[in-house]
């Protein structure tokens, strides 16, 4: 269970639609597909039709800032299928980095390679009370790229398993070329936050609207006014 689980859920039944990838910058094929990842007849780079009327709005915020730069969308709907083979994967490339084999892991090794694939990766679940927030259509993973058309440097990659991911983690470093990791993903933050995003705690990347992460959230910081999540899990 994460904290935002305690959030309910009242679907509203806003429909998933096609991102208007000519917009954003876009990772072609899709990273997880390229693993083998199964969409089945599915789309990645769907979302609900608010979330992306926010992420247009995040666009043009951008460009007010920084003309001819674009938000990279790296991943955004994703079933539960494919978060279970996202997981799946995730814990043998831990243990293939770590120079072992799945047979040969102590249980302690086991426990502590899940926690560390659990602190990026949602459980997917099929308990319509806890759903993966990209399994609701409600986030996005995104990134930054600029005015020459290359990936604005975030200081770790998407999906990396360590601290460096959180998103505060070279807020205090004294290094140019650090503070620079630090300005573009607060950079990155505004645009997002600005359109009405929320931001996960703990991924530099991942940015929520209208599920249970983004409710949590935004109970923290104003809980005068407490939300509730109105994305549920896509069938």
């Amino acid at each position: 269970m994460r904290p935002y689980h305690q959030i309910p859920i009242f679907e509203c039944g806003e429909p998933i639609i096609a991102i208007p990838l000519e917009l954003f910058a876009v990772e072609s094929p899709h990273p997880y597909e390229k693993l083998g990842a199964p969409y089945g007849d599915r789309s990645p780079y769907y979302l609900r039709q608010s979330v992306i009327e926010n992420l247009l709005q995040a666009q043009n915020y951008l460009n007010l800032l920084h003309p001819n730069w674009h938000i990279q969308i790296f991943d955004a709907y994703r079933p539960i299928a494919v978060q279970q083979f996202m997981v799946d994967y995730s814990f043998a490339q831990a243990v293939q980095d770590r120079e072992l084999t799945n047979v040969e892991l102590s249980p302690n090794q086991r426990q502590e390679i899940w926690e560390a694939v659990y602190a990026i990766w949602a459980a997917p679940s099929l308990d319509e009370k806890t759903p993966p927030p990209h399994s609701t259509g409600g986030a996005v993973d995104v990134t930054l790229v600029d005015d020459t058309g290359k990936i604005v440097n975030m200081g770790s990659p998407i999906d990396e398993m360590s601290e460096r991911s959180h998103p505060d983690y070279y807020a205090n470093s004294d290094r140019s070329q650090t503070q620079k990791y630090h300005v573009h993903r607060q950079l990155l933050q505004d645009v997002m936050l600005k359109a009405g995003f929320q931001r996960n705690p703990r991924e530099w990347w991942h940015f929520c609207f209208g599920d249970q992460m983004w409710a949590w959230l935004n109970n923290q910081s104003n809980p005068a006014n407490p939300v509730t999540a109105h994305y549920g899990r896509l069938p």
